[in-house]
Formats: C-alpha cells, sequence, structure tokens
C-alpha cells in the first residue's frame, strides 16, 4: 500500500482527498495547511484523515509519497534534502494531477443529473427515420469510431452524443463538452490542447486542455463546422495519431479520447466551399447520423410534450395530467423552427402558468395562437364555410366577455332569442368553471 503525504490543503489537497481515500491500495497518511480553515482540512476531517499546521508533523511515518500542491519551491528543496528516499511530486506536475483529479471529480458529481437529462430513455420518438437512429446507437457505441452528427439547432445532437458515450465501454470515465462557435478562435486551440505558460500574453499558468480531461472518455465537439482551418489541421493530427500539441510546447502527448463532433452547418458545403477540410471531414464523418427537424417528425409532437409535461410536473410541483385538444392542435399546425429544444421551452413557459391539471389553449404563447388568418384558412375548408365562421366568430365573442350572454348579443347585433338558437345549433355551451 502506498502512503501518502498531502502538503496544501485547498482546491488541490481536497481533490486529491476526495479521490485517493477510496483508493484501497492508497493510505492518506495526512495533509497539512498552515492555515486552519481550508476546505482541504474540513474534508480531511470527515474522512478522519489526520491533519497538522506543520507537514513535518505528519511525516514521523513511513511515508511513500509527499504530494505538495502548494507550489512553494522551498518547501520542495527542503523535502528533497532531509527526506532523499521518500518521492516529491510538487509544482506544475503536482498542480496538472490535482486540476485533472478535480475535473474528473466534478463529471462524476453531474454523472446522475446528466443521464437523468439526457439518457437513452428521454430519447422520445416513434416516427421511423427517429427509430431508425435508436437502433443505431447501441451499434455505434461498441466500437471507437469517431461519428459526425448533424441537424438543425434544437434537434437533440448533445443527447445522442450522450447516449452513445453512455452505452459505450467508456462510460464511467469523463464526458467532456466543448462548443466550438461559442469560443474566440485565439481561444479554442487553448481550450482544446492546452497551453505552456508563456505561450500568449496572459499565459501565466500551465493549462490542462479538453483532450486531456478527456482522456480515456468521449470529446464531444459541438458546432464543429464554426472551427478555423488552421486548428482544423492540429485536430485532423489529434484524431488520426491520437496524439496532440499543447500551444507554446512541441512536445506531444498521447491521449486516447472518442470523438463525437455535431454541426448544423450542412459541411459538404463547407468543403466544396474550401472553408472546412476535406481530410477532417472524412475522418470525423465515419458514422454520420442525420437528426430530422421535428416538423418533418410531427407525429412525435405528442409524445414528447408528454414527457415534457411529466418532467416539468416533478420539477415544479404541477400536477397537469392532460392536455386540451385545441392546444394539442395548435402545437401539431406550429412547424418548430427552434426544434425540441423550442418545444421544451414552450411547454416550460406552459406550465409555468398552468396552475389547474389541463395544459389549455390560451396557456401557449401568444405568437403560436391562430390568427384571424388561420381561421379563415381552416373554415374555407368546411362544407359551410359561412356557417362555420359565425360559429367561429359568435364563440370567440363569448369568450372575449366570459360568456355573458347579454353583452354578446350586444355586440354581435343580434337579439338574445337569436343567440339561445345560434348556440343551440352549433352546440356551444359554457365551460366549466365560468362564472355566470
Amino acid at each position: 500500500m502506498t502512503k501518502v503525504v498531502i502538503i496544501g490543503a485547498g482546491r488541490g489537497g481536497a481533490a486529491l482527498i476526495e479521490i485517493l481515500h477510496k483508493d484501497p491500495l492508497v493510505q492518506v497518511v495526512g495533509i497539512a495547511d498552515v492555515y486552519e480553515k481550508t476546505p482541504g482540512l474540513d474534508l480531511a476531517r470527515r474522512y478522519k484523515i489526520p491533519t497538522a499546521t506543520d507537514y513535518r508533523l505528519l511525516l514521523k511515518k513511513d511515508v511513500d509519497l509527499i504530494i505538495d500542491v502548494t507550489g512553494n519551491s522551498g518547501v520542495r528543496e527542503v523535502l528533497e534534502k532531509n527526506y532523499p528516499d521518500v518521492e516529491v511530486i510538487g509544482g506544475l506536475a503536482a498542480k496538472f494531477m490535482w486540476q485533472l483529479i478535480e475535473e474528473r471529480i466534478k463529471s462524476k458529481a453531474m454523472s446522475e443529473t446528466i443521464r437523468a437529462r439526457y439518457s437513452f430513455e428521454n430519447m422520445v420518438g416513434k416516427n421511423v427515420k427517429m427509430q431508425t437512429i435508436y437502433d443505431l446507437i447501441p451499434k455505434i457505441a461498441k466500437t471507437n469510431a469517431t461519428v459526425l452528427i448533424e441537424g438543425e439547432s434544437g434537434t437533440g445532437k448533445e443527447l445522442v452524443a450522450h447516449s452513445i458515450h453512455q452505452h459505450s465501454s467508456r462510460e464511467d470515465k469523463p464526458f467532456i463538452r466543448v462548443n466550438c462557435a461559442a469560443l474566440a478562435e485565439s481561444l479554442l486551440e487553448s481550450e482544446l490542447f492546452g497551453h505552456v505558460r508563456g505561450a500568449f500574453t496572459g499565459a501565466v499558468t500551465h493549462k490542462l486542455g479538453r483532450f486531456e480531461l478527456a482522456d480515456g472518455g468521449t470529446l464531444f465537439l459541438d458546432e464543429i463546422g464554426d472551427i478555423n482551418l488552421v486548428t482544423q489541421v492540429k485536430l485532423l493530427r489529434a484524431v488520426q495519431e491520437g496524439e496532440i500539441e499543447k500551444v507554446g510546447d512541441s512536445r506531444r502527448i498521447k491521449v486516447d479520447v472518442r470523438i463525437v463532433a455535431a454541426t448544423n452547418k450542412d459541411l459538404k458545403k463547407a468543403v466544396a466551399a474550401r472553408e472546412f477540410r476535406q481530410d477532417l471531414y472524412y475522418r470525423l464523418r465515419v458514422v454520420p447520423i442525420n437528426l430530422p427537424p421535428l416538423r418533418e417528425r410531427k407525429d412525435d409532437i405528442p409524445l414528447l410534450v408528454e414527457h415534457f409535461i411529466h418532467r416539468f410536473n416533478k420539477e415544479m410541483g404541477r400536477k397537469v395530467s392532460r392536455i386540451a385538444p385545441e392546444a394539442m392542435d395548435m402545437l401539431m399546425a406550429y412547424d418548430f423552427p427552434g426544434n425540441i429544444r423550442e418545444l421544451e421551452n414552450m411547454i416550460e413557459h406552459v406550465m409555468v402558468f398552468c396552475s389547474g391539471d389541463v395544459f389549455e389553449a390560451d396557456h401557449l404563447r401568444k405568437d403560436i395562437q391562430p390568427t384571424h388568418i388561420d381561421v379563415i384558412e381552416t373554415v374555407v375548408e368546411g362544407e359551410d364555410p359561412m356557417q362555420a365562421m359565425e360559429q367561429e366568430l359568435i364563440a370567440k365573442v363569448l369568450e372575449q366577455t366570459q360568456w355573458n350572454y347579454k353583452k354578446t348579443a350586444e355586440k354581435l347585433k343580434m337579439s338574445r332569442t337569436t343567440l339561445w338558437r345560434k348556440l343551440k345549433r352549433y352546440g356551444l355551451s359554457k365551460p366549466f368553471g365560468v362564472s355566470k
């Protein structure tokens, strides 16, 4: 068993304790910090690990390894001089170690939330195109082949990427996401590959790149079509050879990363326009997945609505149990330019204002509710357009007057007797809950 002493109980020391105390082959002999109120010391006490303000008090026992995360060169000189038989890790090596561990702890802490939101079971739909993709995901996951997911914004590309990761042998390893479109060109290369101190103005410390953080797991490159040609060259080398070079460093670092890329652009056109490298395009597109927009899979809308209502019921403490036919008709008639993400946001909006158990048409955003043009287009398709228009008009005025028959008759310039007769003809009756 390796006996370890940690010097420094800040973020680095806390990260090391969090992971090392669970390792059956490691015994954390103790952790030291000159400041008594640090997160690492509190964590150590909870795990019943000895603590001290002077690290020398912990070195009386047999120790195999000292990890100094303080970055104090004087401490390391003392350690190497007085404890020549003990291995010491300090400076940048110690910092890299705890940064990597800290990122993986964060990834693990988020895993349950991610699984609940992005699990394969949440890929709702019966559409034929989607069923083909559902059948494909487990097969893809068993390999290390790169995957390119294409589709409009909001179609669920990240959900597919997560599902591939969760069905793979890398499931317990990191899933690291990079939004290539959200980062400036000058920062993207550093984010992907990391940099060494002094590589550029502002690079005051060494930095781990996303490839290193994803080592052993999956790297999801979202909006891959937005990266510049220079970065594409370096990315191609990383994908082909499994090696990266940090910005400002010529040394090559081996990484074991499964690449899943996504884009809402037509990369084939980008290749033809020489905006995207052809060799990188085909290297990423070993397995292509094309996600259809929601307007091409409208048969999935009722299932997705039910799924989101169920989820928001749990999150908001609501008890919505059904959706009014008029509301569903409106959703089915809408084209959803923002795709599933827009539908999800729309249902969340509804759930904020729906205090009862029925999702009504009035709960929907006004911009998707039918206008008079929609009504005209609907009624002219019927057998008696004039009668259908009259029915719609009476129903609308009744709604505006909250079913006050006197006000409705006055507004329509007809007697109450005529109004009653038309109500009976069209089968219009006061909804439950409307006051008299």
